[in-house]
């Protein structure tokens, strides 16, 4: 686990827009494609704007890119509160994607109605579909937010996510209450865990996270070969300065 701390949110948003990009032109050099697993929030939305304005983004093949949502709010197709909404905002429209390697979960007006336990059950059989063998592809970088609460993807505290890779969830603390999101066992499948928080309010979930771990999901995450926490010197406020780490 290793801890980076950037000077404010828009250093940040540039930094882990470069890390992305320098991630998925490795994954295409050492097995043909890659897959991105995209996350919501504020910085999400700087460092997806920063992608295609990068010198570097003709270094990956986008063509050759699946990408992949961590959780949804389950509201109508184009809703703006909709993870997929602002990913498409800020970066899918202007990447030449292949459309059939973008990969949303299941809105609220989609095949499966309002439920959203089988809109989950959906997902897990497109994510089982595109594995080489078992009920994932392999992820090769996984973004995750960090709530205020210490919360990851639609994992809370307090609020258990059903076994499985795709759960439903009823009972959001923060609305909406209805949400998909994949559980943290199949979080814990990718390569590289990130997860990426910015300003003073994220600062506590941030500090017990990396140091008592208080139960918070966040605190549970790991990649299989590298977890990532990429921070703003706001949200970084609370880690010891002597945690080994920090760099």
């Amino acid at each position: 686990m290793t801890v980076v701390v950037h000077a404010d949110a828009a250093a940040l948003a540039e930094a882990v827009a470069a890390r992305l990009l320098a991630k998925l032109a490795q994954a295409q050099a050492a097995h043909g494609g890659a897959h991105a697993v995209l996350t919501g929030g504020r910085v999400a939305a700087a460092v997806y704007r920063a992608v295609p304005a990068s010198p570097a983004h003709d270094s990956v093949d986008w063509s050759r890119v699946d990408l992949w949502w961590g959780d949804e709010r389950f509201l109508p197709a184009g809703d703006p509160d909709r993870n997929e909404t602002q990913a498409r905002a800020a970066l899918l429209d202007a990447l030449p994607l292949d459309p059939a390697r973008v990969h949303p979960m299941p809105p609220s007006d989609g095949p499966d109605g309002a439920d959203p336990a089988l809109a989950a059950r959906r997902y897990a059989g497109e994510l089982a579909a595109a594995a080489d063998s078992g009920q994932l592809p392999r992820f090769d970088v996984l973004l995750l937010g960090v709530g205020e609460d210490g919360h990851v993807a639609s994992v809370f505290p307090g609020h258990p996510v059903a076994d499985g890779t795709v759960g439903a969830v009823t009972d959001s603390p923060k609305p909406p209450p209805m949400r998909t999101t994949l559980t943290p066992a199949a979080i814990n499948t990718a390569d590289e865990v990130w997860l990426i928080a910015a300003g003073g309010d994220k600062a506590e979930a941030v500090g017990t996270a990396l140091t008592s771990g208080g139960g918070l999901p966040a605190a549970s995450v790991r990649g299989r070969s590298r977890t990532l926490w990429l921070l703003d010197e706001a949200a970084a406020a609370q880690i010891p300065a002597d945690s080994p780490a920090l760099r």
